[in-house]
């Protein structure tokens, strides 16, 4: 399976962006899905994850960023409100398949004023 990250971009602090994760194959809506971030010159971090309706998120971006998904068009979504300079990053798909992990080539999210 192929993971396609879109939709980041530069948004102003407070602003807000919706990412996308396509898969080039149906996904299971019990398959969790998860979305993690890497800023520069940091470690990947987890943000959130989404599998057969529940969702948990990193306590950084709680109350600030919501995951869905549209399974007939196999995407995954991370709405990102209330955005920070600290969200900057290039954010990442990633989700396991027969016990071997996919990932998506990553979308950069960029907070500036």
């Amino acid at each position: 399976v192929q993971l396609q990250a879109s939709g980041g971009g530069l948004v102003q602090p407070g602003g807000s962006l919706r990412l996308s994760c396509t898969a080039s194959t149906s996904i299971e809506s019990t398959r969790a899905v998860a979305w993690y971030r890497q800023a520069p010159g940091k470690e990947r971090e987890f943000v959130a994850t989404e599998g057969s309706g529940m969702a948990s998120y990193a306590e950084s971006v709680k109350g600030r960023f919501t995951m869905s998904r549209d399974n007939a068009k196999n995407t995954v979504y991370l709405q990102m409100n209330s955005l920070k300079p600290e969200d900057t990053g290039v954010y990442y798909c990633q989700t396991w398949i027969a016990n071997k992990p996919y990932w998506g080539q990553g979308t950069q999210v960029t907070v500036a004023s």
